[in-house]
């Protein structure tokens, strides 16, 4: 291969100063049919004579360089967002970058090229969390468009560097598009959308992360959108993607997603149509072996061979814009160092997301900080002590770790005496050879309980009961949830250690909502925790014990029960989501308790009559009322009073998160787009119309769920907008 790079070193395309379009014409102008087929496979193979390396673009970083061996784990996606701190989040995703560059180069300085190793990233998935039964919901950013958009783009930005020439990774945001449940029947489905319901919420976050993010490539979905394979969507690919967004860069298939046209969505009849489907809509890269058809699809006149040459272009394009082809000398983060992975300054980030992550439901009479003096304190239940639940899925291996028992015996003092029971199994744990029952570890559970002057709590679920089709491999249904509340062991061991009198914090740990109506009602303090990554246990504990209050915000409603949903195959928006759903939650959208009071005061609107495509700055007072150093995530909602259409209820228009001293004042200057206040018609047309519109600004939704949980009502305001009707880009 050295030989063959410097026979072919004098080459254009291997002309660091030439313009790369130039230099990718002039290497695939150099390349056979055949030579061009084999880079749109994912595990591309050399081409020595013209000093091509092999190349594997099957690379995962959804929180953290994962599958790759020892990489920094922060917490899960769906926990990120909670925290609703897009700058935190776009600093994570800049550490993530410089570990799978760092990791990248070592790997092909030992000359391994393989799977999980190159510098195309198959992450962010914008996919809204639209049901809680959705097993990938975890490795979202919840329900909201907005917050979707918000952090998907903080993290394409932070993951591609801000380098003028080179990207240090190149982002994939997927699955394009209305992609998110059932993992059943996901290779089958076609996910009917209406124009309306597919440009107010399945598109969104994929137009931020296109437009703002300027994401190198976009993953497809398996499903069919509106009858059309997601993945050979004219639509998508080509009218919404390229021509309304301006994406010039290369799309990638879902693994077996294009096999899946053929085989079982049975739009095309052989694999060479669905193929040549797929790249003549404007797929370029194949996870899978389907695209090795094309050979044949060319010889039945299925594809243009220049078709073939545009999506081999897209692809050398990335591959130069990663600075494969150039001297590494010329590209800055070729020099990033081996030892900044897993790094002590990236542990600290790790820790502070997951610290920002964590959600306070209920703390009733104060119970919560828990005082490090106490004498005995239970920590019991199957994710008190176990590492796996800390990494949720798609994950790295961290070198070091701290469970949530690790994490409150580090924090109470020497004489607090620390018992620990497991209790149960995440499932139930039968066992009928050797005669062991299912409430087995529960009589332990009790006795610990007894002796203890507080008991925490630790249930929930791990990535092998929720997850992706094929690897949550204790799942209901495929990595789909059939039960939204607690597993039944551990609902009885709820219920066995409540009845033992003592005051219980319930520390939930779950990549999706729980619900949990009988500890809502029975329980002290609840504390979702999501999973939390690699120093989880230390940032529980740090919640518990009050060395750090909590801030984190719900990114997903938590329902009562099923019976608040619709059908899970219908992807209809009305009755979903905080936006249209009409019953009371359990637990809103945007809603999280402190340990500290924030007043709002003086709500100020820059203009109260807007002419039609003007924008709204407006600005609020937030004081921290409490007695300890906190932080508070402020956040806008808007809602249109007088839409000519159906619209949602309010929305999420804008957020800070923002930290104050005890006593501390500060004013919070937010702005409200005109595309902001534009509502969706039934065409899909995005339509800024005059009329009455009502901002809200607050810690949390301005609605009576919130308000009963917090004893606090939010700020409001209205303003108008005159003039003739505007229709907006998409």
């Amino acid at each position: 291969m050295k030989q063959a790079r410097q026979n072919s070193k004098s080459a254009p395309y291997f002309n660091p100063d030439l313009p790369i379009g130039e230099r990718v014409k002039d290497l695939v102008s150099r390349m056979t049919l055949e030579e061009k087929i084999g880079q749109t496979l994912y595990a591309a193979e050399a081409v020595q004579r013209l000093g091509i390396s092999e190349y594997n673009w099957w690379g995962e970083c959804l929180h953290g360089a994962a599958r790759a061996g020892i990489a920094t784990v922060f917490p899960q996606s769906i926990g990120m967002a909670a925290s609703f701190d897009t700058p935190l989040m776009k600093g994570i995703a800049a550490a993530i970058g410089d570990e799978v560059r760092a990791k990248h180069h070592e790997f092909v300085r030992q000359g391994d090229y393989g799977i999980f190793k190159g510098l195309t990233m198959w992450s962010p998935n914008v996919n809204i969390f639209r049901d809680p039964r959705w097993g990938r919901g975890q490795e979202t950013y919840g329900e909201d468009p907005y917050l979707s958009g918000r952090m998907g783009v903080a993290f394409v930005q932070g993951l591609q560097g801000e380098d003028p020439r080179y990207l240090e990774v190149a982002a994939t945001p997927k699955h394009y598009a209305v992609h998110s449940g059932p993992e059943a029947l996901r290779h089958h489905f076609d996910a009917y959308a209406s124009q309306k319901d597919l440009r107010e919420t399945y598109l969104p976050a994929f137009r931020d992360c296109v437009i703002e993010g300027r994401a190198a490539s976009v993953m497809g979905a398996y499903n069919r959108t509106n009858g059309e394979p997601c993945c050979a969507s004219p639509t998508l690919l080509q009218k919404i993607l390229r021509e309304e967004w301006g994406f010039d860069g290369y799309v990638v298939s879902d693994c077996g997603a294009i096999w899946d046209i053929f085989a079982h969505h049975t739009v095309a009849s052989s694999p060479e149509k669905a193929a040549a489907m797929a790249v003549n809509a404007g797929c370029d890269l194949n996870c899978g072996r389907t695209y090795s058809a094309l050979v044949e699809a060319v010889k039945q006149d299925l594809i243009e061979e220049d078709t073939i040459d545009r999506a081999v272009e897209r692809l050398m394009t990335a591959r130069m814009q990663l600075g494969m082809f150039d001297p590494p000398e010329r590209v800055p983060y070729a020099r990033i160092p081996f030892e900044v992975n897993d790094c002590e300054e990236h542990r600290t980030l790790a820790l502070q997301m997951a610290r920002e992550s964590m959600v306070l439901l209920k703390n009733e009479g104060g119970l919560l900080p828990l005082s490090k003096q106490t004498k005995c304190i239970a920590v019991v239940g199957p994710n008190a002590d176990d590492r796996s639940m800390l990494l949720g899925n798609y994950n790295g291996f961290p070198s070091q770790y701290t469970t949530l028992l690790e994490g409150i015996r580090q924090s109470v003092s020497e004489k607090t005496k620390v018992l620990y029971a497991r209790g149960c199994n995440w499932i139930s744990d039968e066992n009928t050879r050797w005669g062991i029952k299912a409430e087995a570890g529960i009589a332990e559970a009790r006795s610990a309980a007894q002796r203890a002057e507080v008991v925490v709590l630790c249930l929930g679920l791990t990535a092998d009961l929720e997850g992706e089709e094929g690897s949550a491999r204790q799942a209901e249904w495929q990595g789909d949830r059939l039960n939204i509340g607690l597993p039944e062991i551990q609902q009885r061991l709820l219920e066995a250690v409540v009845a033992q009198g003592k005051p219980v914090v319930l520390v939930l740990c779950s990549g999706s909502p729980l619900s949990v109506p009988w500890a809502e009602d029975h329980v002290g303090a609840i504390l979702e925790a999501w999973y939390p990554g690699q120093d989880g246990g230390k940032a529980v504990a740090e919640v518990l014990f009050g060395d750090y209050s909590p801030a984190g915000r719900l990114p997903v409603t938590v329902v009562r029960s099923l019976d608040q949903l619709p059908p899970f195959t219908d992807y209809d928006m009305r009755g979903r989501t905080y936006r249209y759903m009409e019953e009371q939650p359990l637990y809103p959208f945007g809603f999280g308790l402190s340990y500290a009071s924030f007043e709002y005061s003086s709500l100020e609107l820059d203009s109260s009559l807007l002419e039609t495509g003007e924008a709204l700055r407006i600005s609020v007072a937030v004081k921290n009322a409490g007695k300890q150093q906190a932080e508070e995530v402020v956040q806008l909602y808007l809602s249109d009073l007088e839409a000519s259409v159906r619209v949602p209820r309010r929305q999420l228009a804008g957020m800070r998160r923002i930290r104050l001293k005890a006593g501390e004042k500060q004013t919070v200057s937010l702005e409200l787009s005109a595309r902001q206040m534009a509502l969706i018609d039934e065409r899909g047309k995005r339509i800024l119309e005059p009329g009455a519109f009502r901002v809200y600004v607050g810690g949390q939704q301005p609605d009576q769920r919130s308000a009963a949980l917090t004893g606090k009502q939010v700020l409001s305001a209205e303003f108008s907008v005159s003039g003739s009707p505007l229709e907006l880009d998409y």
